[in-house]
């Protein structure tokens, strides 16, 4: 049995498919099913580690992206895609998989035109509440398709409607579980002050970066912050803070992280009693699994097409508050953040309807689809 997953271009992208495979690992081992051989094709491995551990084999696949606006680019992009197409059969023809699962992404654009060339099965999973091109045009030939929010349906076309299930974000299963016990011991925080964490995503976000750091001197008088900035914007959110600290009593209680490890997550995720973050669809899959309010910071819509749809479609669960970019000031961000954090009803409510929001169970269905495709196939 042999299953290639696809598709990339952000950790939202490649990380429910490292879940995926964690189940179906698991789902082979409890029913006694020979072990499959599994693979990723894209134009970059994002994160080879987890690959490696996973048993996951990385083959290139060449991919462009095309701009939704014009640009040179575009036409080396759409070259880059032809000549991933023709690569991408040339692969799949030689492993000949019986199931390809994509996430979308551009990289996933030539590997799933080439699996319906050769009439491979294909399972497409859209993240957003707003789908990508990239599954849009999958999912004309895709054998199913998973979403994540309920109005992503209406974008596909409706002869699909048949083949889509609502299953939810695949998480990992080391992100499933919080770490309590000593994380404010190893974080160093303070006790008995509520504890923060603002997430900018796994490259970090200036905008939040800035207003947080103009926010500082206030935020750190009544609270631990645990910042993951991003690993290009560390240094300069480091020797920012140091300058905006100066002469505070409370410097102490601001913790900069250039990047938060499966681990580290779990532990700041463990301490904090709110959760400031941009509002990627994984993301938020994570923090109603960690049953945490949290304040949703979502990119414009000028720059992405999904943020600010999936923070609103969250904030009706309950679970969350939106502060537009365009309007997020320093006194702003404080304000919302002792409201929360000042009312212990509010932010149990929060954490409790958002909960209901994700489901722990979404990589384990994936899994039992795609193994179930695959042995009819295969057969």
């Amino acid at each position: 049995m042999t299953i290639v997953f696809t598709g990339g271009g952000s950790g939202g992208h490649f990380y429910p498919l490292v879940a995926i495979a964690e189940a179906i690992r698991d789902t082979v081992h409890e029913e006694r099913l020979v072990e499959p051989r599994l693979y990723y094709l894209a134009s970059e491995p994002f994160d080879a580690p987890s690959l490696f551990e996973n048993g996951i084999v990385y083959i290139k696949i060449p991919a462009g992206k095309v701009r939704r606006y014009f640009s040179l680019l575009n036409f080396t992009g759409f070259f880059a895609t032809f000549i991933g197409f023709a690569i991408a059969i040339i692969t799949l023809y030689r492993l000949y998989p019986d199931v390809v699962v994509s996430k979308g992404g551009y990289p996933s654009v030539p590997v799933t035109m080439a699996a319906r060339f050769l009439r491979i099965p294909v399972i497409i999973h859209e993240s957003d509440s707003k789908p990508g091109r990239a599954n849009l045009a999958a999912a004309r030939f895709a054998r199913r398709i998973a979403i994540t929010f309920p109005e992503s349906m209406s974008y596909f076309p409706k002869k699909t409607r048949e083949k889509i299930a609502q299953t939810g974000i695949p998480v990992r299963k080391e992100l499933l579980r919080l770490e309590r016990e000593g994380a404010r011991e190893f974080l160093h925080l303070e006790k008995d002050v509520p504890t923060i964490l603002v997430l900018g995503g796994s490259l970090g976000a200036k905008r939040i970066n800035d207003v947080v750091l103009s926010a500082l001197p206030e935020l750190v008088r009544f609270a631990n912050i645990i910042h993951q900035t991003g690993p290009k914007l560390f240094a300069e959110v480091e020797s920012t803070a140091k300058v905006a600290l100066e002469g505070s009593e409370h410097r102490e209680r601001y913790h900069p992280f250039n990047y938060l490890s499966a681990l580290a997550l779990r532990q700041a995720a463990g301490a904090a009693d709110l959760v400031v973050s941009r509002a990627g669809s994984g993301t938020i899959t994570e923090i109603a699994l960690w049953k945490k309010p949290v304040i949703l910071v979502p990119i414009p819509e000028a720059v992405s097409h999904d943020q600010r749809t999936n923070a609103y479609a969250y904030a009706r669960s309950g679970g969350a508050v939106v502060l537009e970019e365009t309007n997020l000031t320093p006194n702003l961000l404080v304000s919302e953040v002792r409201r929360i954090v000042g009312d212990l009803e509010l932010a149990k409510s929060m954490a409790e309807r958002g909960a209901a929001f994700a489901n722990p169970d979404a990589a384990r269905v994936l899994a039992e689809e795609a193994l179930s495709i695959a042995l009819s196939h295969e057969s």
